[in-house]
């Protein structure tokens, strides 16, 4: 409890404070609401004592005007405080998501693969919405309400010190059973969480493979899934709702109470003289506005558990550290030796606790390409060519020898210097709802039109953006174009960052003969004066290479220049070239 109420107050004084002056705006409206509360009832109580005295008609006229005026404003300062409090608790959600966001990002691809698109959504949105709605209305609820129910405890004591204890200690025992019966609902909330994030991350893997599912008459067993896990979910989920029913239930016996209570003293100081009939009006008055704090400061209890849930998986989440820690050192610029050194590596089935598990996927590779030579990669499934790539971008470290860039340790590079320095097309390529400049730009809009069509001219492909209705303005989509025309926006990508070493990961696998010629002429201008590696599918992918490594079993079993290799009969590459066209694998 104490640990996520502290990461709470840390998050609040983290985003809130850039926005003091919307904040101090809010305070001063919501003291004046305050204010206008406690004054309406007090109208009301002299309306009647001057009723009942005889008062002159005008004057009750005026009185009456009085109130439905103190009432207006009153609302009026509730909708300012809703707003700015609205404002300022969206403004800093916003910020906790992107924080979020960019946090992901850095963990790498093996801590997203260990978790499903859903459930890191629901973390990233679901929980902080609990936040933001702890933000927008927690506090200025409980400041609110805690100074409507101090004032009305004051205003009691003024009247009568009988009418202020009754007052005090009815707050007072309203607000210890509260904050009681709450607590044991907080771990439920969490795990209704947990089930909800496991339910969408299942819901996102089931719709990403929606076509195999039906392709393959799985669609039964994807739905049996489905109810299993609502069949575990509903037991939790009943179980946090029973406590915070409890919540609810207390509530409203505290309500009916606090009734009572106020019938009763205002009742008897009444008899006894001690007070006005307008006065037992105010008693009465102020026990029912005491019933609507209470009854808020549940409601808003309630959404505590949440955001103390919410706060617990955010600060579990911000706290996961990723195994690479980037270094200080900048590649160099222009092509980049590239050099492995007796380099092991395994997959981690949990990658960000650094245990090695696994089999062993590259076992002592070792290698030098020297600078503005081209390499082509080859060797069957499971030989380890794109676990070369991954280690090449750094998504992770070898846990024995060393792999250089330029002669740059990668374990000392900085991390963006490292994905600014190499450029990698793959055969699935991600095309945004966007326009086209800014699936090629990233939406970065420093970009300049001539620099991007400098890009597209020297690929060779203007004529196909001229042939679209809006030029780099067309809005584009996974749906719109086809595995070659994403293709294209992939090398323009990689063109646009002027990498000093290139490499293509079967990027053209999934093309037709015909449109595999077009790009690898494309290619072809893309690599001229960089280092590359290409992950080949198919002989004619390397058919140009300056080298050839093959690999088996994590293994370099060959390696040297191409047209040596091809010439020489017993070469392993000579005997690719004589048996197989093409071969399937994934690296």
């Amino acid at each position: 409890m104490q640990q996520p109420m502290r990461s709470y107050w840390h998050i609040l004084r983290q985003y809130i404070a850039p926005q003091r002056g919307t904040v101090l705006l809010m305070v001063v409206a919501l003291l004046a609401s305050v204010g206008l509360q406690l004054a309406g009832p007090n109208v009301v109580s002299r309306f009647l004592d001057a009723a009942r005295a005889g008062a002159p008609q005008p004057l009750l006229v005026w009185m009456a005007l009085t109130y439905v005026g103190i009432m207006a404003l009153a609302k009026v300062c509730d909708v300012l405080v809703g707003y700015w409090a609205a404002q300022v608790a969206w403004t800093a959600t916003n910020a906790l998501r992107e924080e979020l966001t960019a946090h992901l990002l850095s963990l790498g691809p093996s801590f997203c693969k260990a978790r499903l698109p859903g459930e890191l959504i629901e973390r990233v949105d679901g929980d902080v919405n609990g936040l933001a709605e702890s933000f927008s209305s927690f506090w200025v609820n409980l400041v609110g309400n805690g100074l409507l129910l101090a004032g009305i405890v004051a205003v009691g004591f003024w009247k009568d010190v009988r009418i202020g204890l009754a007052l005090l200690l009815f707050a007072a025992v309203a607000a210890a059973v509260l904050a009681r019966v709450r607590r044991p609902a907080v771990a439920y909330v969490v795990r209704d969480r947990e089930q909800s994030a496991a339910l969408y991350g299942y819901l996102g893997e089931a719709m990403a493979a929606s076509e195999d599912l039906r392709s393959q008459g799985a669609v039964p067993y994807a739905l049996r899934r489905l109810f299993e896990h609502l069949r575990s979910w509903v037991p939790v989920r009943l179980q946090a709702d029973l406590r915070r029913s409890a919540v609810w239930m207390t509530a409203v016996t505290l309500v009916v109470l606090g009734t009572a209570v106020a019938f009763g003293v205002g009742g008897a100081l009444y008899q006894l003289g001690a007070i006005s009939l307008g006065t037992v009006y105010l008693v009465i008055a102020y026990m029912g506005m005491m019933a609507g704090p209470i009854d808020m400061l549940r409601t808003e209890l309630q959404k505590l558990q949440g955001a103390e849930a919410g706060i617990q998986r955010v600060r579990e989440l911000l706290e996961t550290r990723s195994v690479l820690v980037d270094g200080t050192v900048r590649l160099p610029a222009g092509p980049l030796a590239v050099e492995f050194r007796d380099v092991h590596f395994r997959y981690d089935d949990e990658a960000v606790t650094g245990q090695d598990e696994g089999p062993s996927v590259l076992q002592g590779v070792s290698f030098r390409l020297e600078p503005g030579r081209t390499l082509g990669l080859l060797g069957r499934t499971g030989s380890g060519k794109t676990t070369v790539v991954r280690l090449l971008f750094r998504f992770h470290d070898p846990q024995q020898g060393e792999v250089l860039l330029g002669g740059v340790n990668l374990r000392d590079a900085r991390l963006e210097s490292v994905r600014s320095a190499v450029g990698l097309v793959t055969q699935d390529v991600q095309i945004m709802e966007a326009t086209l400049r800014d699936n090629i730009t990233f939406f970065d809009p420093e970009v300049r039109d001539d620099r991007l069509l400098a890009v597209i001219d020297g690929l060779g492909f203007r004529q196909w953006v001229d042939r679209l209705p809006q030029g780099l303005d067309t809005p584009v989509s996974p749906a719109t174009l086809s595995a070659g025309e994403a293709q294209l926006v992939a090398l323009a990508r990689v063109f646009l960052k002027n990498p000093g070493l290139v490499i293509l990961d079967e990027a053209t696998s999934r093309l037709d003969p015909a449109t595999e010629a077009l790009q690898l002429r494309a290619f072809e201008r893309l690599l001229r004066g960089r280092t590359a590696i290409v992950v080949a599918h198919r002989l004619s992918t390397v058919e140009r290479m300056d080298d050839i490594l093959i690999l088996e079993g994590g293994r370099v079993v060959e390696y040297g220049p191409r047209a040596v290799l091809a010439a020489d009969p017993r070469s392993i590459f000579a005997r690719y070239l004589r048996t197989w066209g093409r071969w399937s694998d994934e690296g």
